[in-house]
């Protein structure tokens, strides 16, 4: 019997049918428009492309496109990534401004230049060039957004180490002599979902992935967080499987979570086990982070892992497949 309920945890926490797409977050309508790409016999990285553009469109919770999470100077700029398993080509932005569609952009990047990241103004004319429509991405709620946080002294921030005090005060802010002190840990509005990130696995067992963002609200001007980075933010690789992480982008990314939780199910380890030891890495040093992973195999298994904090206890993702149909909303105990 012990043997037996030994072999049931190791399970996968899910299986599905090829082709699939799996997301992270309630984002049903971008899971149904991916899906639907698939349905229709579109390519995997269309798939992703488009159930990415969704969520741009509609502003999935606030932290994906347009309108949301102004920065220090008020203004939205987005990140995005798409990667292709087969060829292992990645096309990313980062700080990009006036153009509402960062995954359309990453995706010309990757089809349209030798290059792998364009980022901030570079990367706008960029895309102006290639054909984007250039717009206004500020809208009446992050005007408010931003308009209220300078009334609260510009609370909260990512400012440290400078004058005057940044918890306190609006800048300009400047060095101060570096004080020993312990390591701080700069509390998450954990309903700021940061990302949808995106992993679509064809038929026959190709990868493609994808993420989306408009990164911290009231981040500092040119900041750049894991969704854009490869292997951070997404990863794909048509040999082993994929995987896309969301949650505190500054810490997450100094780990690779998503390269190192396909490079565990690449030596056999079952999407779950690959996505909590990702967790664990990161967990090991920052353990009040937050955070999450989503992977899946070519084979179609899938998990989720998550840190647990209060407020915090379950992860939710999508999944489509074809004996479903729709899009199914699963979730994972945080540990």
């Amino acid at each position: 019997m012990t043997t037996f309920l030994v072999y049931i945890l190791m399970l996968p926490f899910g299986h599905a049918t090829l082709p699939f797409v799996i997301n992270t977050w309630p984002f049903k309508d971008a899971t149904s428009a991916a899906w639907s790409v698939l349905q229709a016999g579109g390519s995997i990285l269309d798939a992703v492309e488009q159930g990415c553009s969704r969520c741009e469109v509609d502003q999935c919770d606030g932290s994906v496109g347009f309108g949301g999470s102004p920065d220090e100077n008020g203004e939205t700029t987005l990140d995005a990534m798409i990667m292709n398993g087969d060829t292992m080509e990645v096309g990313a932005v980062a700080d990009l401004r006036r153009i509402k569609n960062a995954i359309g952009v990453a995706r010309a990047v990757m089809q349209h230049t030798e290059h792998t990241f364009l980022v901030g103004e570079s990367a706008s004319v960029f895309a102006e060039n290639m054909g984007f429509t250039a717009e206004d991405l500020t809208t009446n709620k992050s005007l408010s957004i931003f308009t209220q946080w300078l009334k609260d002294n510009c609370q909260p921030n990512y400012r440290k180490n400078v004058l005057p005090d940044p918890s306190k005060n609006c800048g300009p802010y400047k060095p101060r002599a570096m004080l020993k002190q312990r390591k701080s840990e700069r509390q998450i509005d954990i309903h700021a979902h940061d990302t949808i990130g995106m992993i679509a696995i064809g038929q026959d067992g190709h990868v493609a992935a994808g993420t989306s963002t408009n990164g911290a609200n009231h981040k500092i001007p040119g900041r750049v967080g894991d969704s854009s980075v490869a292997g951070a933010g997404a990863y794909a690789d048509s040999t082993a499987g994929g995987a896309a992480a969301t949650g505190d982008g500054d810490v997450m990314m100094r780990f690779l979570p998503s390269f190192l939780a396909v490079e565990l199910m690449r030596t056999g380890a079952d999407p779950s086990s690959a996505c909590k030891t990702a967790i664990s890495r990161i967990k090991r040093y920052y353990p009040e982070f937050f955070g999450a992973v989503i992977c899946a195999n070519t084979t179609g298994h899938y998990g989720a892992a998550c840190n647990k904090l209060p407020g915090f206890s379950k992860f939710s993702f999508m999944v489509s497949d074809s004996p479903s149909n729709v899009p199914l909303l699963k979730s994972v105990d945080c540990f």
